[in-house]
């Protein structure tokens, strides 16, 4: 196994590398060049200090930061070496786009996502633009099926703007039903012309993360309103899921009746669909419950520089018929823009997602893919739960610390890579974030859970060791626990 930090190094830089750093930063240009060399080692000796050791360290569990392989580490310099601009498809011209191509198609696999029905495929900046691609995606539809269905033809905001669409469909605004929506579902709808008040909670009163399928059904009979059904995958506190196969089948039911159109928050807990496997499938099943059926969703947001452990800059989306996202993405008018062609057939990216200049992301996720296979990735995977379910175990066991939610001890075997925690002491709950923090040992995440603050570790680096880090959060948790709050 392979490690990027010295045994010495710690997660977080101390206060004062931060203030040298400060001191040492230029931020005025200079009259006269320095020099790339002394460019380069003003950056490594200077200002790298101060960076922290998010991906590097297999003991920064922040946010949901994952790390980066080698092989996505050293493909990504060759991303920057050969500057591809993955737009246009021009298969005589370079195999870029066929690079892309043969990425997504693995990921696909990796996913268990059939590669038929997932004719959409594109990498992104990261989930938040995955998810400006559902909702845009959602939005077409929920209104081109609604015009259609009126009588109206085909009715495209693409074409047409929001406004007039939606009058022609004879809608008067569309709804997003989701639960425990992540922000970044609420800044999508906003940069999409719905706004956040679209997004409609309809969380379980006794379990918010699960969707409520009775509220659903009602709000989607409300035909004055179109509707896109927004499904967390992984919720960012608990990493929980909304639903279970059955419910996803259901909901699937229900939006073919209403014409809604479902989308799938996966940010990290798509990537639990590659434990679909018979060898797997016991061994992890509530977790496997949970991603079942996602296959039926119309579309999929996720984030590679999560559990995928790909450099930043990196989401993917998948969604059934490229049409949709043609009406809203496409070049219209640009005739040298138009799409190549090889024996699979590429749409050039640039008319099914957000930008016309891309990055070559797609070479780490090509590169990682091969350099680990399935086996490897599901290895990783089973190595961050195990470890999450066993530091949950560790706080369930732990005098000075309550797990969250408040009946998760008795469902460990939902713990999917996130553990959510409290101190039970109300003056260290105050500071616990930043006395875990301040070891430097390692990284966790504060949040609120219930009004209060709270903890929480997302293991997702691919440099996992079940046995060896879980001693080093217990002796953190222990330490932490006999501090005198001030």
């Amino acid at each position: 196994m392979e490690y990027h930090l010295s045994k010495t190094q710690k997660v977080l830089p101390t206060v004062d590398i931060i203030s040298q750093a400060r001191i040492s930063l230029i931020s005025t240009l200079p009259q006269k060049g320095k020099g790339t060399e002394a460019a380069i080692q003003h950056i490594r000796n200077e200002l790298a200090p101060a960076f922290n050791a998010a991906s590097q360290s297999p003991n920064y569990y922040g946010f949901v930061t994952g790390g980066v392989t080698r092989a996505a580490a050293l493909s990504d310099n060759l991303v920057t070496e050969y500057d591809q601009n993955l737009s246009v498809h021009l298969p005589k011209e370079t195999i870029s786009t066929e690079v892309e191509a043969a990425a997504l198609k693995m990921l696909c696999h990796l996913l268990r996502l059939d590669t038929n029905d997932w004719k959409h495929r594109i990498f992104t900046t990261g989930a938040t633009a995955s998810n400006i691609l559902g909702l845009a995606c959602g939005r077409e539809y929920v209104i081109r099926k609604r015009g259609l269905n009126h009588g109206h033809g085909e009715v495209s905001v693409g074409k047409l703007g929001l406004i007039r669409a939606m009058n022609e469909a004879g809608i008067s605004s569309i709804r997003i039903l989701s639960s425990m929506a992540h922000s970044s579902l609420l800044k999508a709808a906003s940069l999409v012309g719905l706004g956040r008040d679209a997004v409609v909670d309809i969380g379980k009163k006794d379990s918010p993360v699960k969707l409520d399928l009775d509220r659903l059904e009602e709000q989607l009979k409300e035909s004055e309103y179109g509707h896109i059904v927004v499904v967390s995958c992984g919720e960012v506190n608990t990493g929980r899921f909304a639903t279970n196969g059955e419910e996803m089948k259901h909901i699937r039911e229900l939006c073919d009746k209403y014409d809604g159109w479902i989308h799938i928050d996966g940010a990290f807990g798509i990537m639990a669909r590659m434990l679909l496997t018979p060898e797997t499938s016991q061994q992890y099943s509530r977790i496997v419950s949970a991603v079942e059926y996602v296959e039926l969703a119309d579309s999929i947001t996720g984030d590679g520089h999560k559990l995928l452990n790909v450099p930043y800059d990196c989401g993917f989306f998948f969604s059934r018929d490229p049409s949709d996202a043609i009406n809203v993405f496409q070049n219209a008018g640009a005739a040298y823009l138009n799409s190549g062609q090889t024996g699979d057939y590429i749409i050039s990216p640039l008319n099914i997602g957000i930008e016309n200049s891309r990055r070559f992301r797609a070479l780490p996720v090509y590169a990682t893919l091969i350099a680990y296979g399935e086996e490897g990735y599901k290895d990783m995977m089973k190595r961050q739960i195990d470890l999450a379910r066993s530091i949950a175990k560790v706080i369930l066991d732990h005098p000075a610390y309550e797990l969250l939610p408040e009946n998760q001890g008795d469902n460990l075997d939902e713990t999917f890579m996130v553990v959510l925690f409290r101190a039970l002491d109300e003056l260290l709950n105050a500071t616990l974030v930043r006395l875990i923090n301040e070891t430097g040992k390692i990284y966790v995440s504060g949040t609120q859970w219930d009004g209060q603050p709270a903890a929480r570790f997302a293991i997702s680096n691919w440099q996992v060791d079940v046995a060896r880090d879980v001693v080093l959060v217990k002796q953190v948790l222990d330490e932490v626990s006999q501090r005198n709050v001030k």
